[in-house]
């Protein structure tokens, strides 16, 4: 298995951002660069990965804060989230006022992401599923061969992703975790975008919002 990745709490938020790579090529990507990029920009050059590109899950400040400031000093392009975020990128000065933080420019990715598009880097591959309900515009990314996959808001250890944001929407969150992320298997492991890893088995048996194989007492 060549895939490898690292997770780096950034922010005040605690975002999960992720260094993921190739490890035949050392070539890679990161997953939701929130913020601190100085210390991101550190860590990949102690790993010695070349990153290729950036990828966002969606839009929210925490995840995509650090986005324009690291693919400028990377030369990368920015992929993703799916094209209903937009309006949040394009509110980007509006949440850092919101939350306080840093002013936080709009900007546009170099590429929108769509369901069954593949992100590659070196000789592996993520590829996107649309799960809307946390954002209209979220998506969550999956190797196959790794049993890995990088869900950003969508679904925690033991919780789910707010709804109660503008587009936000409950009932749409619930569908895409239970149509699009449970037929991806049990044991797969996921990166959540807060908060530690778990595996959908997990969550399909003690998640409160989710579960769906309560055992028997």
């Amino acid at each position: 298995m060549s895939l490898k990745y690292q997770i780096v709490p950034v922010t005040t938020f605690a975002q999960n951002c992720s260094i993921v790579w190739c490890d035949e090529t050392m070539k890679g990507i990161v997953v939701d660069p929130g913020g601190d990029v100085k210390q991101l920009l550190a860590l990949v050059e102690q790993l010695g990965v070349t990153i290729e590109k950036l990828v966002l899950t969606h839009g929210h400040l925490d995840h995509v804060g650090g986005t324009v400031e690291m693919s400028e000093s990377l030369k990368v392009d920015i992929i993703g989230p799916h094209k209903a975020d937009n309006f949040w990128l394009q509110g980007l000065e509006g949440q850092s006022q919101m939350f306080g933080w840093p002013l936080t420019e709009a900007f546009e990715p170099t590429e929108w992401l769509d369901e069954g598009d593949v992100v590659t880097f070196g000789n592996e591959s993520l590829s996107v599923y649309h799960t809307p309900g946390h954002t209209p515009g979220h998506v969550c990314l999956f190797n196959e061969d790794a049993k890995v996959a990088f869900v950003g808001d969508v679904l925690f250890n033991g919780s789910i992703g707010r709804t109660d944001f503008p587009q936000g929407d409950h009932a749409t969150l619930i569908n895409s975790i239970k149509t699009k992320l449970w037929p991806l298997g049990n044991d797969v492991k996921f990166v959540p975008g807060h908060g530690p890893e778990s595996t959908f088995g997990r969550e399909r048996v003690s998640n409160p919002y989710v579960a769906d194989e309560m055992p028997l007492y």
